[in-house]
């Protein structure tokens, strides 16, 4: 029986990204505005993800008309998601460990007592 506390993953997440979500949203208290970034957070995590296997399937780069090697346009989709990413995490502050000039976790990040 599903746990109806708990918000759903957005649609169209990979399955492990979802994963993600479930865990992150039971085990932190979290807000609107909190589930919109992880939900931004999970997109640019899926995008990553998409452009690892795109790279692994293409490599690394291509020659363009001209014959000049140029790097693949998801090398720059990789890194920009993955950037993103750890902002968002970073935000969220989904850290098990606090950061030196944070002794307290605020409310939005503390973990649940369940």
């Amino acid at each position: 029986m599903p746990d109806n506390k708990f918000p759903p993953p957005p649609k169209g997440l990979r399955s492990e990204t979802a994963e993600w979500w479930r865990e992150i949203t039971r085990d932190y208290v979290l807000e609107t505005t909190h589930l919109k970034l992880l939900t931004l957070a999970c997109r640019a995590w899926d995008r990553v993800s998409t452009a690892r296997e795109a790279l692994a399937k293409h490599g690394l780069s291509f020659e363009d008309k001209h014959g000049v090697a140029r790097p693949r346009p998801e090398v720059a989709i990789e890194r920009n998601s993955a950037i993103l990413f750890a902002r968002l995490v970073r935000e969220l502050r989904l850290s098990d460990t606090p950061e030196p000039d944070e002794p307290i976790r605020n409310s939005m990040s503390a973990r649940r007592n369940t």
